[in-house]
């Protein structure tokens, strides 16, 4: 009786659920061991945790509603949620809650999320929806190509122009999926082309018109006087390109790789990756045992961005390497479940959901240990957050939902091959 209860309720792929399971485990004990700057403003050990476990519990049961969907129903939910993410992102422009210096957040009903969240999904189920109904015998239709970049231009740049590294990620994602849905190469080519054309063009214009402000504040001292001038309302040109200086600080920081010594470098200026470097370096390969890091009283995003730094220095390599490898398992996992797809829409939006997850996972990890600039991504399914978390429990909802009731491609008459698992029903 209870087997079958439990059947019922965690229906779908078995290795998936696991792989879930574990990156929760792991996320309460990280994300309790690594918000000791939230316990100390909130005076309570328990309550950043708690706050957490709450948000993780609303995300298995949205994630539990999402896989008991037929897959066939996503198809109807598309352009609602493509009309809703243009408007909330135009929305998150003009009124947006500003973090960091970046208009991100937009709040309802004391509820604060990211639009840029949803309008992930929804371009990825976009992007699904138009390859799988476009598939032909050689591949898919010319105009594939075209209705996919028209899809995107109405997504892309209104996230790019408060969050470049979403922006980028989902430019990957997508073009990875054309890629696999088979899009003629001589497009995706040209794609390529113009798209390299425009990051140079983007990255002269952000060191021509951006102001890296971390120079300026390391060599100037204020003054009284200084300090209590009037701030000037910025004008239409900086609005526009008031991330432009953000950018090229990174940039900057990541193309400089001198090697500093202790004396030289600036914990307040660069705090994030000179913390997350001792935080790495201070592992010892084995790590210091879960709860016993140092570091998270001094970086800023412990229990957000730079998670991963935390991990390994708690779990050593061994941990490190456990994070990637659960990641990798649920991108292979899923990728036998789009093998058993006989229809294509199942096959291409499972895909290009965990390539979603998967991608930012290992973007992420590359930013914690210096291989890639620093950005605002989160590590999904691990670190502290709120809409993000929700969202990436319902992704994986809908990867179950395929595993569970998508059609499947009728077997050989002598079965399944040894050593496949075949997908719960």
């Amino acid at each position: 009786m209870i087997n079958k209860t439990l059947n019922n309720i965690f229906k779908g792929d078995k290795v998936i659920w696991m792989v879930f399971f574990f990156l929760c485990i792991i996320s309460i004990i990280e994300v309790y061991s690594a918000s000791s700057q939230l316990t100390y403003k909130n005076g309570s050990y328990l309550s950043p945790v708690l706050k957490h476990i709450g948000i993780l519990l609303m995300g298995i049961f949205c994630m539990v509603v999402t896989l008991n969907i037929k897959c066939k129903y996503f198809k109807i939910v598309t352009p609602f949620l493509l009309i809703i993410s243009v408007l909330m992102l135009i929305w998150v422009l003009f009124a947006g809650q500003s973090t960091n210096g970046a208009a991100r957040w937009v709040g309802i009903l004391g509820m604060k999320f990211q639009p840029s969240e949803i309008a992930k999904g929804a371009l990825v189920l976009a992007t699904a929806q138009i390859l799988s109904a476009m598939q032909t015998e050689k591949g898919a239709d010319q105009h594939a190509f075209k209705y996919i970049l028209v899809v995107c231009a109405f997504i892309i740049p209104l996230i790019l122009v408060e969050n470049f590294s979403t922006a980028f990620l989902l430019c990957v994602v997508i073009f990875l999926m054309m890629v696999l849905g088979r899009v003629p190469m001589q497009q995706l080519g040209k794609l390529l082309g113009v798209v390299v054309l425009f990051g140079v063009l983007m990255f002269v214009l952000i060191m021509a018109v951006g102001t890296d402000h971390s120079q300026d504040v390391a060599s100037q001292t204020l003054t009284e006087e200084v300090v209590d001038q009037p701030k000037e309302e910025p004008g239409v040109f900086a609005k526009v390109f008031h991330r432009f200086d953000t950018w090229k600080a990174r940039i900057a920081k990541f193309a400089d790789k001198r090697q500093l010594t202790p004396a030289e470098v600036d914990l307040d200026k660069d705090g994030q990756t000179a913390h997350a470097n001792i935080a790495i370096a201070s592992s010892n390969v084995v790590g210091k045992g879960p709860g016993n890091s140092v570091e998270r009283d001094f970086l800023s995003q412990a229990f957000s961005d730079f998670i991963y730094a935390i991990i390994i220095e708690e779990m050593g390599i061994v941990g490190a390497v456990a994070v990637a490898f659960l990641y990798i398992v649920l991108l292979i996992r899923t990728g036998r479940i789009v093998n058993r797809c006989e229809n294509n829409f199942p096959a291409f939006l499972a895909m290009g959901l965990a390539l979603l997850l998967v991608i930012q996972a290992l973007f992420n990890m590359c930013v914690a240990v210096g291989l890639a600039p620093v950005t605002g991504q989160p590590l999904p399914l691990i670190s502290k957050g709120g809409t993000s978390t929700m969202i990436n429990c319902i992704y994986v909802g809908v990867i179950l939902s395929i595993s569970r009731s998508a059609k499947r491609k009728p077997m050989p008459a002598d079965g399944p091959a040894m050593g496949t698992v075949a997908l719960a029903s």
